[in-house]
């Protein structure tokens, strides 16, 4: 028997598990605009995996809207097309505290007959996941992926020019890196954008201070912890590295790992969606560059990462695709396609990942373990984050910023955090 179009399409979301469309029924065809900041290569080649499932699996069409730069130029523009009744159907946020007016103010769509219908909080791991996407509650967003800070990459080429081993830790970084500087070698690469610093300067306190310590100022607010002598070796720490990451001259953190790829640099501290861009360059993970989770020093993971927020339209017509779009991101097939291009983990905890590389089986394991804490996003309001990053922007530009004044400053932000 030949199928119909209809038909296999109903057969293809069987196999994706989309029961809240089976629930719903069919949706008139529309477009639906999703805006996003993924404009890298591998980024590119990750919202691909959505776009495909929503043609091929429902009668809806993608149209991209992908906002050149990062997250922080991006969002701006999201928010005010929100605010200025132009929405979109579908935007990608932080997981988080990132759209918490919005949902205040009426302009967000409630997910929760979708996620109660696909059984979410069932799959979803670890749950605070689906948490930073629960508001009063009710939820309203889709989280797509795990994407964790707590990584440096290292380049084989760039140690094995300077002959020297690759490191294992931190600690070895910072003894090679003269070594690498003698070789012509940028020892750590680092992008211009403010979220790139305030970012590594993260990992490194997890490094260097531990889980505790960096849990009593970014969970608990502790100013005292914050001024303290944990934290006095983190910026003495990120001083170092700001020393290693001279002659980066790139702005985009992609444009960073470039540098790693192509041995110009030793390393990049950088979040595992750089894993993206060593797949596009052919790289394999072991032979052509390390990875060490938590520096190699506290091998842990944060549970940070993506996720797509609906708003609010008048079109019914438009409300049912949307929320086909917002099943359809969460399901196993999707899930797993999505994410071994994006380099992170997926959020459900029921699919396999047998081709992921040895990198995402470090992460994989680190989260098995529950060797895990929340991320910046999760944690402080935006106000405190953007705080935070224009402090980490002027220490990591200029000398003229101490470790001592740099902490002192710090301090004072956690101390009035939010």
């Amino acid at each position: 028997m030949k199928l119909t179009k209809k038909t296999a399409r109903t057969l293809r979301n069987t196999c994706l598990g989309l029961s809240f469309a089976a629930l719903t029924g069919t949706a008139q065809a529309v477009d639906l605009e999703v805006t996003h900041w993924w404009t890298s290569g591998g980024e590119a080649a990750a919202v691909a995996e959505f776009a495909k499932a929503l043609n091929e699996n429902t009668e809806h069409n993608w149209v991209d809207g992908a906002i050149a730069g990062s997250g922080g130029t991006a969002r701006p523009i999201m928010i005010s097309r929100i605010l200025g009744g132009d929405p979109m159907a579908a935007t990608q946020f932080n997981h988080g505290r990132q759209t918490e007016e919005l949902i205040d103010a009426g302009l967000m769509l409630d997910l929760s007959d979708v996620a109660e219908a696909e059984g979410w909080k069932d799959v979803v791991n670890p749950p605070s996941l689906l948490d930073s996407c629960t508001y009063e509650g009710k939820i309203y967003c889709v989280p797509v992926n795990i994407h964790s800070w707590q990584w440096i990459w290292l380049s084989h080429q760039a140690y094995e020019d300077a002959n020297v081993a690759v490191p294992t830790d931190w600690d070895e970084f910072v003894a090679a890196a003269p070594a690498l500087e003698e070789a012509g070698k940028i020892p750590l690469a680092l992008g211009g954008q403010s979220w790139q610093s305030s970012g590594a300067f993260g990992v490194i306190a997890i490094a260097i201070a531990g889980m505790d310590a960096w849990s009593a100022v970014n969970v608990d607010k502790d100013a005292e912890t914050a001024a303290g002598p944990e934290f006095k070796k983190v910026f003495e720490a990120a001083a170092a590295a700001r020393e290693f990451a001279k002659g980066s001259n790139v702005q985009d953190w992609n444009q960073a790992t470039n540098l790693v790829i192509t041995g110009k640099a030793g390393g990049q501290i950088m979040g595992d969606w750089a894993q993206g861009e060593f797949q596009v360059a052919g790289q394999v993970a072991g032979e052509d560059y390390s990875c060490l989770p938590g520096l190699g020093v506290n091998e842990v993971i944060s549970t940070g990462g993506d996720a797509f927020y609906f708003p609010k339209l008048k079109d019914p017509a438009m409300e049912a695709a949307q929320k086909e779009l917002a099943a359809l991101m969460m399901s196993k097939e999707v899930q797993v396609n999505f994410n071994l291009k994006k380099g992170s983990l997926p959020v459900r905890g029921d699919v396999s990942l047998e081709a992921a590389n040895d990198c995402m089986q470090k992460g994989l394991e680190i989260l098995a373990n529950g060797d895990i804490l929340p991320d910046v996003n999760q944690v402080f309001s935006s106000d405190t984050a953007d705080q935070i990053n224009d402090l980490m922007v002027e220490f990591w530009a200029s000398d003229d910023v101490s470790a001592e004044d740099a902490q002192s400053q710090y301090a004072d932000i956690i101390a009035n955090a939010d």
